[in-house]
């Protein structure tokens, strides 16, 4: 056990992930208390609705537990705790076949406006619904590539398509996005 008494009010994150490698059950509660709400965002940004990403929230913080130890402390711990968020959304998908239907669509043209668009006006739950209504090949590019910063080879490689295919995906969820704002601002 811990040395010291842990209050979770003022436990910095050394002593929350030291607790939660001795099994504290304060430290875990602090964690999952702290990362939880947004750790449900990216469980939601790839899953197709609630239930599931309720369910990877749980896989993920089983795995963040288990994986807890190989934190070497570089850089941001939020960071490590996403990327095994993420990566568990995409076993998930992968688990479900859900990305097995993805095409290779190269030879498909598609126009896309030269101006970039913006969510500047949207709030982050219309912009949420926006992207639970995209394919689900073309959220999982745009959440991996615009939001979590994946370079369109890193996700070719975790998608298991080419580099060409992860661009157009992108380019089709850019310009769905942007037909669906259109649509909003007309409405």
């Amino acid at each position: 056990m811990m040395s010291m008494v842990l209050d979770k009010r003022n436990m910095s994150e050394e002593q929350m992930i030291k607790g939660c490698l001795e099994n504290n059950p304060l430290a875990q509660k602090t964690l999952y208390n702290k990362l939880g709400p947004k750790m449900m965002g990216v469980c939601l940004r790839y899953m197709t609705n609630a239930e599931e990403a309720q369910d990877v929230l749980q896989d993920g913080f089983v795995k963040v537990f288990d994986k807890l130890g190989a934190y070497s402390g570089a850089g941001s711990f939020e960071g490590w705790v996403r990327r095994i968020f993420v990566n568990t959304a995409l076993d998930a998908l992968r688990k479900n076949k859900k990305l097995k239907h993805q095409a290779q669509i190269d030879d498909v043209t598609f126009a896309l406006k030269s101006s970039d668009f913006t969510f500047e006006t949207l709030v982050a739950e219309d912009l949420m619904k926006l992207l639970q209504g995209l394919p689900l090949g073309y959220k999982t590019v745009f959440n991996l590539y615009a939001i979590e910063g994946y370079s369109h080879k890193e996700i070719a490689k975790k998608m298991n398509v080419t580099i060409s295919t992860s661009k157009s995906q992108f380019s089709r969820a850019k310009a769905m996005l942007r037909q669906k704002i259109t649509e909003l601002e007309k409405e």
